[in-house]
């Protein structure tokens, strides 16, 4: 078969490899469908992340349909058209039962990190049981792909996390695909007002268009701009979509008293934390690695209208056109692109 490899800092490209067989009694092997890339991919490529080793495969989201599973699998069969968790999860382990199966003991993140991931034409799934969901029929597949990863991104490190609330006022720092994830989610609990803010208009077109009350473009005047919105009171909730330090500053400097400054993105370096600023505004700070369990509920929620994913979609590429996708999306404002699917069928 054939997948997209990590060869080092900067380098990847399409290689064959072996197709991936069941190894352990819960494996599943899934054929691909739909994959799509990540921002978190782009900080592979950058040597932001050093667990993943060169030679490894990318991709940690996907829908597809199962080709084979091991003895152990109960839940699915051959034929099975489901959509891939970014989180492996064992459920019976400390972190599992805690409800953090992102740092589960024999999985966690480890799809396109420290085994084989999604971006190639088979895939084997570790913990099959509770690390795949079934794809609901009648559903955009482009829309569920977005349940492997940025939709219960969004709504777990960022909505749950900061604690979004009924009349409450969101600032989501970052109109990228999470950040829009956000956008949609929050609005689940009924916030009074969404301000999302960017450096690309384009995105915060996209925004508006997706339910955003209002818009900031990221600059000099942006602190000012969330404090004439808000009334000087500043955000109850700053969502940082993002991962570099200027966004981790805007929200810190946005945030009002008593608020919750959910961080999202990945962050290949250090941040500072104002405490001189912030010791006495009764303020929370949580970090947080996805999950996925809220999954079956987002599933839910797109399988009866009341999130549509497929708008976050801007682009599909075949997987023999994946280097080209990766350039395109690595070059996001320039092509105006949000989510890029690959599609194998």
């Amino acid at each position: 078969m054939k997948g997209l490899v990590f060869r080092g800092k900067g380098d990847f490209g399409v290689e064959e490899r072996p197709k991936p067989q069941v190894v352990r009694p819960g494996d599943a092997v899934v054929k691909l469908a739909k994959s799509t890339i990540c921002g978190t991919d782009l900080h592979i490529l950058k040597g932001d992340v050093p667990t993943v080793a060169p030679g490894r495969i990318l991709g940690h989201e996907g829908l597809g349909t199962v080709e084979s599973v091991g003895p152990g699998v109960a839940a699915f069969r051959p034929g099975d058209r489901v959509i891939i968790s970014c989180i492996t999860a064992c459920a019976t382990c400390a972190a599992c039962q805690k409800g953090m199966p992102s740092h589960c003991a024999t999985g966690g993140w480890v799809l396109g990190n420290t085994i084989d991931g999604t971006q190639a034409e088979y895939v084997r799934i570790p913990h099959a049981d509770t690390s795949l969901h079934r794809a609901p029929a009648g559903v955009s597949e482009d829309g569920l792909v977005m349940i492997s990863d940025i939709l219960p991104t969004a709504m777990e490190c960022g909505t749950l996390n900061g604690k979004v609330r009924p009349g409450a006022t969101v600032g989501v720092v970052g109109a990228g695909p999470v950040g829009l994830a956000a956008l949609l989610t929050a609005q689940l609990y009924s916030p009074m007002k969404i301000i999302m803010i960017d450096v690309d208009e384009n995105r915060l077109k996209v925004a508006e268009s997706l339910g955003a009350t209002h818009t900031v473009v990221s600059g000099p005047d942006a602190v000012k701009r969330v404090m004439d919105i808000t009334e000087g009171a500043g955000v109850d909730t700053a969502i940082e979509a993002v991962g570099v330090p200027a966004t981790f500053d805007l929200s810190q400097e946005i945030i009002a008293v008593g608020g919750n400054i959910a961080n999202v993105g990945v962050h290949g370096g250090k941040v500072d934390l104002h405490l001189e600023k912030l010791w006495d505004r009764n303020i929370s700070i949580t970090t947080r690695l996805v999950d996925a369990v809220t999954s079956p509920t987002l599933i839910k929620l797109v399988e009866a209208g009341k999130i549509n994913p497929t708008k976050l979609t801007t682009h599909n590429f075949k997987f023999s056109d994946i280097e080209q996708a990766y350039s395109s999306f690595a070059a996001a404002a320039a092509n105006k692109a949000l989510k890029v699917i690959i599609d194998f069928e």
